[in-house]
């Protein structure tokens, strides 16, 4: 088992992604630790994984304080803390003209998905230096390279990257990596309920016909590489961002 004995935190932990994140790192033998603002959509997934060792804390990560208080629950009932996967974030200005951006929704994009980002890894930088030892994976997306009606999503996913790079410098000596992910189109019910069933199939079937791998990703396939660089087996892998696209953009 791959994390045997580890403690990881994820954040979106009720989420598509998240909740496959959390199911794979348990089944690798960690001791999960689930972060989300639906804590009744993380206590249904702790219940389907019967036996599985971990917790539930509730936090805003866009809040500072709901961060702080997360990770010193974190310190004071746990002890340590090994592992941390950021996976917390969404688009929540998608199909924005670029006269059309809205400063609400720009700034809601950059808490949810990078000022978080980087809440959550400087709190988990406390324990981890302290204890030698840690494991960070960040979400970036496939965007970070530019989109022409995602700007304040792209941009938030590109500083996730950079941010990445810049942590993975500053803690290397302390025997820490911190990489991202950056998948392509992700199948997962907050994109399907939020444009419905027929132009998430019209959007499903456009994508796949353009990645080289001729489908869409499933949360699974970002829940194995965020394994992957959570376990040793990544030791000498930082400050890299992988992107999970089916080849797409190559």
């Amino acid at each position: 088992m791959r994390l045997k004995d580890k403690t990881a935190l994820i954040t979106g932990a009720a989420g598509g992604i998240g909740s496959a994140v959390v199911k794979r790192f348990a089944e690798e033998g960690a001791r999960v630790i689930l972060s989300d603002l639906h804590e009744d959509g993380c206590q249904k997934l702790l219940k389907e994984m019967e036996g599985c060792a971990g917790g539930i804390i509730t936090a805003d990560v866009t809040k500072e304080d709901d961060v702080v208080a997360l990770f010193s629950a974190i310190k004071e009932n746990y002890g340590r803390l090994d592992i941390v996967a950021n996976i917390a974030g969404g688009d929540f200005e998608n199909q924005a003209a670029v006269d059309e951006i809205s400063y609400e929704k720009m700034s809601y994009n950059i808490d949810v998905n990078l000022k978080s980002c980087i809440l959550c890894c400087r709190e988990a930088s406390k324990i981890m230096m302290e204890q030698q030892y840690g494991r960070i994976i960040n979400m970036s997306s496939l965007v970070y390279r530019g989109s022409p009606m995602q700007f304040t999503y792209s941009a938030a996913k590109g500083g996730v990257f950079t941010f990445t790079r810049s942590m993975a410098l500053a803690l290397g000596m302390f025997n820490i990596t911190v990489n991202a992910l950056a998948p392509a189109l992700v199948e997962v019910p907050i994109i399907k309920d939020a444009i419905g069933t027929e132009m998430w199939e019209a959007l499903k079937e456009d994508c796949a016909s353009r990645y080289p791998l001729g489908r869409v990703g499933q949360p699974v396939d970002v829940a194995n590489c965020a394994l992957f660089l959570a376990s040793d087996e990544a030791a000498f892998i930082t400050g890299q961002l992988i992107e999970i696209s089916g080849g797409a953009r190559l």
